[in-house]
């Protein structure tokens, strides 16, 4: 297949454009087998948020939904993780549109700041939680929030681990062709966390905000 009829075929969103050589053959199936494995990742994520919905009334007595629901520091994670998530994109267009390595690295850095700062408020919130008796072992509602948030911040974790790893890659060997789909498949995985986190949000933290 000629380059002009590959690139006539290519599917938007998927690649990278022909001035990147062997990167843009390969992206399109690579970041099309990622956004498979994403599917069975998401798989485990709605089993984690059935069990939470089946668990909801089964408090024991314990704390509840509304008991351990930090409005302002729910609104500052749902925000620090978008951020992340847009300065991620930034890096992603950037680097698709010949930008430098260095400049890539600052924005995937700079998405990586406000990753890390999702963290440390979820961590904060969990200790909270603990300080209130909200601990897993409680209820079976805590131990099906424990599990669905925790889930969603070791995968946000694993995520910021990876940031890492690829900017230490661009910077010992720049754009190579699987450097630059390492670095689609990680925003990929970035984004996929924005929406879970919007479901987590929407089903765990808005009924206790509303409550």
């Amino acid at each position: 297949m000629s380059t002009s009829t590959a690139t006539a075929n290519s599917h938007p969103g998927l690649n990278l454009g022909p001035s990147h050589g062997e990167a843009h053959e390969q992206a399109e199936t690579v970041v099309f087998g990622f956004w498979v494995f994403l599917m069975s990742d998401l798989v485990t994520f709605v089993m984690f948020f059935a069990t939470y919905a089946i668990s909801i009334q089964a408090t024991a007595g314990g704390p509840g939904n509304a008991d351990i629901v930090d409005i302002a520091s729910i609104g500052m994670q749902t925000g620090a993780l978008l951020i992340s998530s847009l300065l991620f994109g930034i890096a992603t267009v950037t680097m698709k549109h010949g930008s430098t390595p260095r400049r890539v690295i600052g924005w995937l850095l700079a998405s990586l700041v406000f990753g890390l700062c999702f963290l440390g408020l979820e961590v904060r919130d969990f200790i909270d939680a603990a300080e209130k008796g909200a601990v897993p072992m409680r209820s079976g509602y805590l131990s099906a929030y424990w599990a669905l948030v925790g889930l969603h911040g070791l995968h946000v974790t694993v995520g910021s681990i990876m940031i890492l790893v690829v900017c230490a890659q661009i910077a010992i060997f720049g754009f190579a062709a699987d450097v630059k789909t390492r670095v689609l498949r990680l925003g990929l995985y970035w984004h996929f966390l924005d929406i879970i986190w919007i479901g987590i949000f929407s089903i765990v933290f808005l009924p206790g905000i509303l409550t």
